[in-house]
């Protein structure tokens, strides 16, 4: 059976982000390439090539199937002719290439029409990884990552029992789709989860699963939202306000939460003035000391006379569930919090899990870059182009 049978099994934010893609500037040109950052890996992710590339051929033959489409046309952000254009939708073969390297290595590379390119990410990492781990997968495995989850459900309960009713509430999302163990792990994490404890597991960014579980869809915009914008027809120093000003002009007070590490913290909030403090509901962490991050905004707020108890911190760089209530505790004096949790929710059974990405390096033939508060996160294919940008943004790490 394939692994993508629905294209809703995406996250939130591909269908987000394409939509303003689609209306404010669709002849955008984009390259992705795919990465792993592992050392190593039990054996050659190349190996997998041949499954990959059947799995690929299945999921472009895929179409968004009328209910799926009603359930698209309910969420009050997603705009009826963006559903008119998707009920035609179809991924494109031709612009994914797929080979092996000499190493072992599995190379990638998404080229097209960003339309079509930004929404292969998802559906490719996921394949990746189910077709690694289908060859680890045992019997005890599974017993494992049962254990490890029925411990996750307890804790979560005990966190339910824990909240003060007067505080902020403790929400916890799954963000594990790109990570997965597999399709059907997944979805029994997200039931199990939800089941124990309804009050704090506030949804998904699976979109199929939240239509199927009724659940709530989480997401807005990932860095190459961001990023494509460093190419586009603005002046490189200003293309954050940028793509922050394309959003709110699309999405006019919905999906209000800002990415914030695409040039760093400290560069992105220089950016982030009254006019964005005020519309933007708050800010996602996704890379560097998340309680540094947290002070920063909190100082900026207060800077700009906001009060912070108003906004939203998400967190959402390498969470478990003990991570993320440590951090409610710190922050919900000054904050509401949320939590997106991938890699510990969805593959959390016992195989070291494999570090892939698929990353936006090139829009409009022009080399795009991030540079993550993580140092190691920080992804271009252009040296040149990465120390003008540190240098545009006064950027030291």
């Amino acid at each position: 059976m394939p692994i993508i049978r629905s294209l809703l099994d995406t996250d939130l934010y591909k269908f987000t982000m394409l939509q303003v893609v689609l209306h404010q500037f669709p002849e955008t040109h984009s390259v992705y390439e795919f990465r792993c950052r592992n050392a190593q890996t039990v054996y050659p992710l190349a190996d997998i090539r041949a499954d990959l590339e059947r799995e690929l051929d299945h999921l472009c033959e895929l179409r968004l199937a009328p209910d799926e489409l009603a359930y698209l046309r309910s969420l009050r952000f997603i705009k009826s002719d963006f559903v008119d254009y998707l009920e035609l939708f179809q991924l494109k073969r031709r612009f994914v290439q797929v080979s092996a390297g000499a190493d072992g290595r599995l190379n990638i590379r998404v080229e097209g029409p960003m339309i079509q390119a930004m929404f292969f990410e998802i559906y490719i990492l996921a394949m990746v990884n189910e077709l690694y781990f289908r060859r680890l997968e045992t019997p005890e495995v599974l017993e494992e990552g049962e254990r490890r989850l029925q411990a996750k459900a307890a804790l979560l309960r005990a966190y339910a029992a824990k909240q003060n009713p007067d505080d902020p509430p403790f929400l916890i999302s799954d963000f594990g789709t790109r990570r997965r163990y597999t399709f059907a792990w997944q979805q029994h994490v997200v039931q199990t989860l939800f089941q124990a404890a309804p009050e704090l597991f506030r949804g998904t960014s699976n979109v199929y699963l939240a239509k199927t579980l009724g659940l709530t869809p989480i997401g807005t915009m990932a860095h190459e939202f961001l990023q494509a914008f460093q190419a586009l027809d603005v002046r490189l120093r200003n293309f954050q306000k940028a793509a922050l000003e394309a959003w709110v002009r699309e999405y006019r007070g919905d999906l209000g939460i800002a990415l914030t590490d695409v040039v760093g913290i400290d560069a992105f909030l220089r950016d982030f003035d009254l006019y964005f403090a005020k519309l933007f509901d708050g800010l996602r962490h996704d890379s560097g000391d998340p309680y540094a991050w947290g002070d920063k905004a909190y100082a900026h707020y207060r800077k700009l006379k906001i009060d912070s108890r108003t906004k939203m911190l998400t967190f959402s760089d390498g969470l478990t569930l003990e991570k993320a209530w440590d951090l409610h505790q710190y922050f919900k004096g000054r904050f509401k919090t949320s939590f997106g949790i991938g890699t510990n929710f969805t593959n959390d059974l016992g195989h070291e899990t494999l570090n892939i990405v698929l990353k936006l390096v090139e829009c409009n033939g022009q080399s795009v870059a991030k540079i993550s508060d993580t140092p190691g996160k920080t992804v271009t294919d252009n040296d040149t182009f990465l120390a003008y940008l540190r240098q545009v943004f006064a950027v030291k790490n």
